[in-house]
């Protein structure tokens, strides 16, 4: 019996996956490969194992970078994706001022990374800023520079502020495809808004926030332009995150340590992220 199926579609992918492999896998294996010699130039490299490891595994420091980009990714994911949800299902209610709207909450993310920070802190200056201007008239003292909480508060809400509209779009995507039928039949058995929410609307728009959690996980866990821009991990490394430890070994040439950091930065993303994929093919299965 002949085949009725035919393999040949991969070949479409074919381009794909050679820029895949150029662009991704090959920096990853020469990344690999540093990461167990001491460099000093290209032509100079010494073997040294797993020493880099050994290191930085054993440096505190490291442990407690590790936990407050932990502790950031949880802050920014606990406001980020309940906010988005909830203005999602706001702008439902608008009609047909619901696109307007969603364009104007979606235009943060075309905001490039490196004018985020400077943005806010123009925003915050008690002298030229907006908001800098009002707090100052209330009476408020806000000192990101000295203050570790205010420094925390700044960056949390710089993040939301630029990538807030991505969680509202894939939301708004999965409860405006709601048929009506679901919600009308909801009605008639007399289901309150949460019950609602929780039976009809949330199921339908887990897998898009699904992909933002994922999404939003791996860019908060490595985030550094903000915490750069903004305090330069301070104050008294109040704020110095993975990102900034790795930075700190490229420029100083150490780039045996930086490949070892690196991976070590993404074996903790890979797995987090193996682990999210996991829980989720097993709540689906069940």
């Amino acid at each position: 019996m002949n085949n009725p199926h035919s393999n040949s579609a991969w070949l479409l992918l074919m381009p794909a996956l050679a820029l895949m492999g150029f662009v991704a896998v090959i920096p990853l294996v020469a990344v690999f490969n540093f990461s167990f010699h001491d460099i000093f130039t290209i032509d100079q490299a010494y073997w040294i194992g797993l020493e880099w490891y050994q290191e930085i595994t054993a440096d505190p420091k490291f442990w407690g970078s590790l936990g407050r980009s932990a502790l950031f990714s949880a802050i920014v994911l606990s406001i980020q994706v309940p906010l988005g949800v909830w203005l999602a299902l706001l702008m439902l209610r608008m009609g047909r001022f619901a696109v307007p709207v969603l364009m104007l909450v979606a235009l943060p993310l075309v905001v490039p990374w490196n004018m985020i920070a400077g943005m806010w802190l123009s925003l915050i200056d008690p002298t030229t800023g907006l908001a800098g201007r009002a707090i100052t008239a209330m009476g408020i003292v806000f000192d990101y520079k000295f203050t570790a909480l205010h420094t925390w508060i700044l960056i949390v809400l710089a993040d939301t502020w630029h990538w807030l509209g991505l969680v509202v779009i894939l939301a708004y995507a999965g409860v405006s495809a709601i048929p009506d039928p679901y919600r009308q039949a909801a009605a008639i058995d007399g289901a309150s808004r949460l019950a609602v929410f929780r039976y009809i609307e949330l199921p339908r728009i887990t897998g898009a926030l699904s992909i933002v959690l994922l999404l939003r996980f791996v860019d908060t866990f490595m985030i550094y332009t903000e915490a750069f821009a903004i305090n330069a991990g301070g104050p008294h490394n109040a704020t110095t995150f993975l990102s900034l430890e790795l930075a700190a070994d490229i420029n100083s040439y150490t780039y045996g340590r930086a490949a070892a950091r690196a991976m070590l930065d993404f074996l903790i993303v890979l797995t987090v992220a193996w682990a999210f994929i996991r829980i989720r093919s097993n709540g689906q299965a069940r």
